[in-house]
């Protein structure tokens, strides 16, 4: 399980569907292999980059199940959802198959802290005690700003929530905040991994992150930038880091990344099928052209490495 030391690179999986927008079991056992052999150090499944949103709940059952029975690295889920009983039943279930963790960001709505503590504090009583939960930070996507404070009075009062996945931006201000506090004493750690796509990633480590929880397409990028951080090696680690950036500077283009993400997890051979499930991001004939030159460019840079 998950808890307050975790650290390296959980890679966010994408959900891999057919040209008729069945989900794709076959790619994801490839998937989870690909991801499994660049080295990372955990999964997480039904993110927001794994279009979970656009998922039945038997779908979601069944992506868990094929998940879980392909590897035996760590699996967080995701689970969040407006409604607390939905919440707490998929992460029940996913606990019961063998999850590592549940993943929930705060709920869409007014932007207040007390609203974002009572949600926190409702999910985790219908969870139970036992369920180590990662807190998403993303306010870009669910327009809920939250200040390092209530995400250190979440982690002290409610023990479940031992993890940060960090995506606010600007945010590594943030960051730096909560292990002052820790450093000064009397709190508890909270492990921090972080997400956009490991742009800031370098950084983020500087300023204390555990590692990363997200899905670039080339996961052995942050997995050996975190590697060489630890060793003691920044400036190795940024300059590894540095020959990937032009791709993914590119993935991370908002609403559309998405694609371009699972365009490349295909020509690399770990799905079938690069489609998103509609509604959902498409690549033009000129998209991919240049696509294929930044990863025919990105293959030289790091060729041997």
């Amino acid at each position: 399980m998950i808890d307050r030391h975790t650290s390296g690179v959980f890679i966010i999986a994408a959900t891999p569907f057919d040209a008729s927008g069945a989900v794709d079991f076959a790619s994801i056992d490839r998937l989870v292999d690909f991801y499994a052999a660049t080295g990372v150090t955990g999964l997480t499944i039904l993110g927001m980059m794994g279009e979970a949103n656009k998922l039945t709940v038997e779908e979601r059952h069944a992506v868990i199940d094929r998940v879980l029975a392909r590897t035996d690295l760590p699996v967080v889920v995701g689970v969040s959802d407006a409604g607390i009983a939905n919440l707490a039943d998929l992460g029940k279930y996913a606990l019961d198959k063998g999850a590592a963790g549940l993943m929930i960001a705060p709920s869409a709505g007014p932007a207040r802290e007390d609203r974002v503590e009572s949600f926190f504090h409702a999910a985790c009583r219908a969870l139970g005690p036992e369920a180590p939960v990662v807190f998403q930070d993303f306010p870009q996507s669910t327009n809920v700003p939250v200040s390092p404070a209530l995400i250190r009075r979440l982690s002290q009062d409610l023990d479940q929530i031992v993890m940060l996945k960090h995506e606010d931006c600007p945010g590594l201000n943030k960051i730096s905040t909560l292990r002052a506090e820790e450093a000064e004493g009397g709190v508890k750690r909270l492990s921090i991994l972080t997400g956009n796509g490991g742009l800031y990633l370098p950084q983020e480590l500087a300023r204390g992150a555990d590692g990363a929880m997200t899905g670039f397409a080339f996961p052995e990028a942050l997995v050996e930038t975190v590697r060489l951080f630890r060793a003691g090696q920044p400036d190795a680690a940024e300059d590894l880091f540095d020959r990937y950036l032009p791709i993914l500077r590119h993935e991370q283009q908002p609403g559309w990344g998405l694609a371009v993400r699972k365009y490349t997890l295909m020509r690399r051979g770990a799905i079938a099928c690069a489609d998103t499930r509609a509604p959902g991001p498409k690549l033009t004939a000129t998209d991919i052209a240049e696509l294929d030159r930044l990863i025919a460019r990105t293959d030289a840079k790091t060729k041997g490495m």
